[in-house]
This record gives structure tokens, C-alpha cells and sequence, in this order.
């Protein structure tokens, strides 16, 4: 209601809108307070989202770098379609080549186009929903988790899964399996993924929720933090 009140007030004060219709004008109100809206929930979204880079899109990321990236796949997969159909994706890479900078990326630019996303990484989600099992809050991020369009789970497998956090995780994904969509970033092959579960049979069940529905992003090459820092740039024994 304040908007639209300091809206009808720089129409009152301004003499642009002074030979407009009043149909006209309530409609130019209408679209505005519309436009403050839907400009309120994208922002509310980037803030629920915790993203590490929350400010950027796929305009930002730099394709001429030789990491095996495509274009078209990136940019397909910021369109969303994955998320609607509950899909996984998996991006795999050496530290440094910018698996959480693609995923924030792709992330805030579904979060325009209205889907609700959280970034974990993996201890760190792991370790909320010990405390949500220990202070009773669980059944509540439980239906939050579920009510989120896309979970990113950054650092997957960078630390072995002891076994009841491995059962903790297959719980996660038994509740969103195809219901949900979910995004890993890994410095693991997916082929080392088993190894990394303590317990074999929980290993077998958290990868069928994975891989058989998943797309894969595989890059390669030298760490970003090596290619932009400017002692790099500055050293003349690197041309």
C-alpha cells in the first residue's frame, strides 16, 4: 500500500502523467506496484538462496577459457527445465576451475526466473540436520528442504561419508527423488563416488538416486585462482 501511495504521489507532483486518463494512470500504478513485486520476491529468493556468488549469471562466465564448457548446454541448463523435472546435475573438476562460480551462476539465474534454490555444502548440510534431529526441529527443515526447488550440494564426497552420515544422505535424496532437483559439485569422478561411502550398500543406493538421472558436467584444466591472480599476470617469466 506505501508504494502505491508514493507511486500516486510522483504522479501527483510530475506533470508527465498530468494529460493521462485516470484509467491510464491507475494502470501505470497497477504495473508498477506489479513490476516492485515480482522484483522483491527475485531478491527474496537470491537471499534464501546463500549463494557464494549471488550478484552473477551465466553472462559472467568466461567461455573462452579452454574448460570443456558448452555454451548451449549452460545455457540450457539456466533455463530450468532440469529443476521442473526433478533432474540432477553433476559438475566434476580439479579445485579451482570454478564448479561453485558455474553453480552459483546457473543457481541465481533460475532464481530470476522464479525457482527457490539452496547452496549447502555437504558438511555443512550434514551438520544441520544433526542439530535439527537433536533440538526437534527436523520435520521443519525437513518440508523446507522439500519445498526448495534445487539443493546445491558443493564439496560432494570431498570427505568420506562415515555411515550414519551416509544413511543421513540417502534419507535427503529418498525424499526428493524425482520430486526434487539437486545439483552436485565434486572434484571426484563420479567413478571414485563409492569409495567414498563407508558402507558398500548405502554406497550403492545413494548413487542409483544420483547418476541414472543425472547430466554431467566434466571440466577440465588449470585452477582460475592461478589464471587471475595478478602476481601470475605480472610476472613476466609466465609469457
Amino acid at each position: 500500500m506505501m508504494r502505491l501511495l508514493e507511486a500516486w504521489r510522483e504522479q501527483q507532483t510530475t506533470t508527465t502523467y498530468h494529460d493521462l486518463s485516470f484509467d491510464e494512470r491507475f494502470g501505470l500504478l497497477v504495473e508498477h506496484e506489479y513490476r516492485k513485486r515480482q522484483h522483491d520476491r527475485r531478491q527474496r529468493r537470491l537471499r534464501q538462496a546463500d549463494l557464494p556468488h549471488p550478484h552473477i549469471s551465466t553472462e559472467a562466465i568466461d567461455f573462452a577459457l579452454p574448460r570443456g564448457l558448452k555454451k548451449t548446454q549452460i545455457l540450457q541448463l539456466a533455463q530450468g527445465q532440469w529443476v521442473t523435472e526433478a533432474l540432477q546435475v553433476v559438475v566434476i573438476g580439479p579445485t579451482g576451475i570454478g564448479k561453485t562460480f558455474l553453480s552459483s551462476a546457473i543457481a541465481a539465474q533460475l532464481c530470476q526466473a522464479g525457482h527457490t534454490v539452496r547452496y549447502f555444502k555437504t558438511a555443512e548440510l550434514l551438520g544441520e540436520l544433526k542439530l535439527a534431529k537433536t533440538d526437534g526441529s527436523f520435520p521443519r527443515l525437513q518440508k523446507q528442504l522439500l519445498a526448495t526447488h534445487l539443493i546445491i550440494l558443493d564439496e560432494w564426497l570431498r570427505d568420506a561419508l562415515a555411515v550414519n552420515e551416509a544413511r543421513e544422505i540417502l534419507d535427503f535424496l529418498d525424499d526428493r527423488y524425482r520430486k526434487r532437483a539437486c545439483l552436485f559439485a565434486s572434484q571426484l569422478p563420479v567413478e571414485q563416488w563409492h569409495a567414498q561411502i563407508q558402507d558398500p550398500t548405502l554406497a550403492d543406493a545413494i548413487l542409483d538416486r544420483i547418476v541414472h538421472d543425472a547430466v554431467r558436467l566434466t571440466l577440465k584444466g588449470e585452477s582460475m585462482r592461478k589464471l587471475t591472480s595478478p602476481i601470475q599476470r605480472n610476472d613476466p617469466t609466465n609469457n
